[in-house]
């Protein structure tokens, strides 16, 4: 299941919960310019990979989470056939204090490559302390703000998602957005990752509304959204709205006064399977990773561990085999930032995913729609860097 995606072959849960944690304590980022080295490796002995984890907070859910993320770093190292990993956890309470110094302290046993934390600030932490010891970061934040340097991050982000759809939509023949956010800092983001996306595949975002993330913000925001998109002419309504109250309220305010309007999503409404069946969701677009593979890799993590596999358990899966499948090349240099960032990538829980220069990541999606209460793929994940999607 692991492998390099070798320049050779080029002609070929829950999410909302996710984007939660990469985002909890979302910072003003300490940074490191430019791109990270990495250290040389003995390809003969195993590679010292250091997991942080969010053990040691008092709190259940980051000892479960701590949990998932070990037992998919685990079960990874069990799938590599030509590498060797030596696994050491180091806890961090799931703060920026505790991180940075778990992270020199696995420097000082030898860590070779540090695989986390979770939290943004954490991860942030993480990557400053060990910034000048040539050890590279894979976090699991998708917290964009925290990448570059020698940190990157593995999980989702609102730049390849609003890009995957907006590409799609353009070949559509949607190209008139309105852009409606929460005034949060996700929700923020989320608008810039769209502005950015609609803008670079030739469309026009011609209203932008936020709204309060509150029962009577949420509301007072249908009515208003609906009378900008009758004024400007918008196909489409390009919402951040989370899976819950924040998406079935503001879904439904829209879809009411302007039916026609597609309606589409930043995140992931697969998330719960109540969202399926909401009527103003029926129609409207949103992007998934490959779920035959994902759906392999929870069955793989039940059977192994008893338990459903929760969404961060994948990010440290993929990390695990993007190592491995470096490692495995014999290169000495496999940990170094060209190496993780070489352009064919890897093949995750999901499906492909690569690392980026500026320390975030490109994932395969599918762009997904609901139809009597089911999801269906419109254009599926693609399996190769080189095909469109990507």
């Amino acid at each position: 299941m692991i492998a390099l995606i070798r320049p050779a072959r080029k002609a070929a849960a829950r999410l909302a919960a996710l984007f939660a944690i990469a985002w909890l304590a979302a910072c003003e980022p300490i940074g490191t310019a430019g791109l990270g080295g990495g250290p040389t490796i003995d390809t003969n002995a195993p590679v010292r990979v250091a997991l942080l984890v969010p053990n040691g907070s008092g709190q259940s859910t980051d000892a479960f989470l701590a949990r998932s993320l070990e037992n998919g770093a685990r079960l990874a190292i069990g799938d590599l056939n030509d590498a060797q990993i030596d696994l050491r956890v180091y806890n961090t309470a799931g703060r920026a204090g505790p991180a940075a110094n778990a992270a020199q302290r696995a420097v000082a046993d030898g860590a070779q490559i540090i695989l986390g934390p979770l939290y943004a600030e954490a991860a942030n932490a993480a990557g400053v302390a060990v910034a000048g010891n040539n050890v590279n970061v894979l976090a699991f934040s998708n917290n964009a703000a925290i990448a570059g340097g020698n940190v990157f991050i593995l999980g989702p982000t609102f730049d390849n998602t609003a890009d995957r759809l907006t590409q799609y939509g353009r070949r559509q023949g949607v190209n008139r957005y309105v852009i409606a956010h929460a005034d949060t800092v996700p929700g923020a983001t989320g608008r810039n990752a769209i502005t950015a996306a609609v803008r670079s595949n030739g469309g026009t975002v011609v209203g932008v509304e936020s709204y309060p993330l509150s029962q009577n913000g949420i509301v007072n925001a249908g009515p208003r959204i609906a009378n900008t998109v009758q004024t400007t002419g918008a196909q489409a309504v390009f919402t951040t709205a989370v899976p819950g109250d924040e998406l079935s309220v503001l879904a439904t305010g829209v879809k009411e006064r302007v039916p026609p309007a597609q309606l589409v999503g930043l995140t992931r409404w697969n998330s719960e399977a109540a969202f399926l069946t909401l009527p103003a969701l029926q129609g409207g677009l949103f992007a998934i990773p490959d779920q035959s593979l994902q759906s392999r890799f929870e069955a793989r993590y039940r059977a192994a561990y008893g338990e459903p596999a929760h969404p961060v358990a994948g990010l440290a899966y993929d990390g695990i085999a993007a190592i491995g499948a470096l490692v495995s090349s014999g290169n000495r240099q496999a940990l170094s930032a060209s190496a993780l960032t070489q352009r064919s990538g890897f093949r995750g829980t999901g499906g492909i995913f690569r690392l980026l220069r500026d320390g975030t990541n490109e994932r395969a999606l599918a762009v997904a729609t609901i139809r009597n209460n089911r999801v269906v793929i419109l254009d599926p994940a693609p399996t190769t860097f080189g095909r469109a999607g990507f």
